[in-house]
This record gives C-alpha cells, sequence and structure tokens, in this order.
C-alpha cells in the first residue's frame, strides 16, 4: 500500500556559494494546501524551468532515496532533492505519464520527469551530482493538480497507473540532452498526457522530419 510520508515545502533563500535564490531546500509540514500551480507557499525563483501547471508538485520516491542513501552512505531526509511530496510504496522507476496519485481529496497527474540542473549540484555540494543523478535513472515525477485540495502527512495514497501506453520518468530521463530521437518513440509520447512543453517539442520535431 503506498503512502504520503512526507510534504515539503520551500521558502526562498540562498545556498552558501551560490548566487541565485531557489526553493530547492524544503521544510516538511503536517498538511498543506495544493493548488493547480502547486503548494501553497512553497517558493519557484526560476519560472523559466520549474513550476507552471505541468510542474505544479514534484513526486521522489522513498524506494529512490532507499537507493541513494546506501549509493552516497548518508542519512538522507525526505524533501532533500526538493520534492514537494514523498511517497512510499510505489517503485519510482517504472511511474508513467499519465499515471494517477489519488491523496486524500487532491488528484495528481505525472506529467514528466526532473531534469537535474546547477542549483540541484549546488544543494548537494557536488557539482558532478548533476551527471551522476542522471546515470541513475531516478528522476522522480513532475504532476499537473486535476482536483486540488489539502493533503495530511502520512495518508494513504491511491496508485492509479496509466492504462494507455507506458511512457516512464525513467525513460523520459534516458532521453535528455540528446538531438536525435526515435520517431516512433515521440509518436508514442503523443499518445500520453505528457507535458505541454515536451509534447510541442516532440510534434515540432517529427513536422520537421517532412
Amino acid at each position: 500500500m503506498a503512502r504520503l510520508v512526507s510534504i515539503n515545502v520551500g521558502a526562498a533563500q540562498h545556498i552558501d556559494g551560490y548566487k541565485p535564490l531557489t526553493g530547492i531546500i524544503k521544510t516538511p509540514v503536517q498538511s498543506a494546501e495544493i493548488g493547480k500551480l502547486g503548494i501553497a507557499g512553497d517558493a519557484i525563483c526560476d519560472r523559466k524551468h520549474h513550476g507552471g501547471p505541468d510542474q505544479a508538485v514534484y513526486i521522489y520516491f522513498a524506494d529512490d532515496y532507499r537507493f541513494w542513501a546506501t549509493e552516497l552512505g548518508m542519512r538522507i531526509e525526505p524533501g532533500l532533492f526538493g520534492d514537494n511530496l514523498t511517497i512510499d510504496g510505489v517503485e519510482g522507476r517504472l511511474v508513467a505519464v499519465g499515471d494517477r496519485f489519488a491523496i486524500g481529496p487532491v488528484l495528481l497527474e505525472v506529467t514528466s520527469h526532473r531534469t537535474p540542473c546547477m542549483t540541484f549540484a549546488a544543494r548537494m555540494g557536488d557539482r558532478g551530482f548533476v551527471k551522476r543523478f542522471h546515470r541513475a535513472g531516478r528522476p522522480g515525477a513532475y504532476c499537473r493538480v486535476l482536483e486540488p485540495g489539502k493533503v495530511e502527512r502520512v495518508t494513504t495514497v491511491t496508485y492509479q497507473p496509466y492504462e494507455g501506453d507506458r511512457v516512464t520518468v525513467a525513460e523520459l530521463m534516458a532521453l535528455d540532452g540528446q538531438r536525435q530521437l526515435d520517431p516512433d518513440f515521440m509518436r508514442k509520447a503523443l499518445n500520453v498526457p505528457i507535458h505541454y512543453k515536451m509534447r510541442d517539442d516532440y510534434q515540432n520535431k517529427l513536422a520537421s522530419l517532412f
């Protein structure tokens, strides 16, 4: 059975040695209101690359955190990677676009993977962590909010796998940085409720083939 083990909210602040303001440093809270554009009170400082209706909530999975605890040889608390919600009982790498998470009155739908950036590397204190995170293939999932509401920590989560084509977050992450994408994969991805920016990108790439 899946459950919500942590709700994490971040204020805009600086990381030592890193100039831009960021909301990646999260603090656990007992409950939070989730609206169409995310969690109330959670700072989104770089709106060009973060936030918006198709990146309203970022989920990371407890099984992936357990992997990183072993990989890094350290205790890891939920929210370390900037996740808004930490969910246990779901295998993160197998989560796909269109999968849904019902948490109390809230309904979330997966849209895409997380692409690591230098803010993430600064948060981890490791300039090489972007490549390390990418190689691990455990990106977590960005979600749109289909039904807003209030969530409470330690709530049962109903995981609803998408019934159509499976385009996993791990598959999407593996394509980061690749200019030439398989046309059949892009057509497959356009059949699922993928992030609107990726949809536009894939449509444009396919149109350029003709």
